[in-house]
């Protein structure tokens, strides 16, 4: 019986062992939303150009478009910034920017030094917009199609790569 009882702590550490080594196996940009498929959440937000006018997703009702969700503060966001400069210029989609728990002033001169991709930019200054779209931190972009319903998701910084492979072929498919 003694010699039996050092294989329950063994296999608990096995058992353990396994849902870890699993656990690093899972890319963390793939962690699903909630949200896919349903209905993107409205928001009316303040414009970063003119702030007395304001910006709604309501505006995109019939169009396929992306919500890109970034910050000044953001270094990754900073990263993907050249992408989104480049993507702009196809016009494939609108690009809004969701200006994430940021100053606008601060939002203003980030794009001012390298260039303003977006068609719009809404400013999320408290972040409660972000909170209803899942938003775990920025950069994320959100494909929205036609009828208001969010598509797919991308966690981090948009490269030419997940740029080619997986959101133009994704906006094409939706626009056509």
């Amino acid at each position: 019986m003694i010699r039996r009882i050092w294989l329950v702590p063994l296999l608990l550490f096995l058992v353990l062992l396994g849902f870890l080594g699993a656990g690093l196996l899972h890319d963390p940009h793939r962690i699903p939303s909630p949200l896919i498929g349903k209905p993107a959440p409205q928001f009316v937000l303040p414009r970063l150009f003119t702030s007395d006018k304001t910006f709604s997703p309501s505006e995109l009702k019939g169009r396929v478009w992306l919500l890109n969700v970034w910050a000044s503060w953001c270094e990754s966001c900073r990263e993907e910034h050249p992408v989104l400069v480049d993507f702009a210029k196809s016009k494939h989609v609108p690009l809004i920017g969701l200006d994430y728990k940021d100053t606008a002033a601060d939002a203003r001169a980030v794009l001012a030094q390298f260039g303003d991709p977006y068609d719009e930019v809404a400013v999320d200054a408290d972040g409660r917009v972000g909170i209803n779209y899942g938003v775990y931190g920025v950069p994320e972009t959100y494909l929205i199609d036609k009828n208001g319903r969010i598509v797919h998701k991308v966690i981090g910084p948009i490269t030419p790569d997940k740029l080619d492979k997986v959101l133009l072929p994704l906006i094409r498919k939706l626009s056509s």
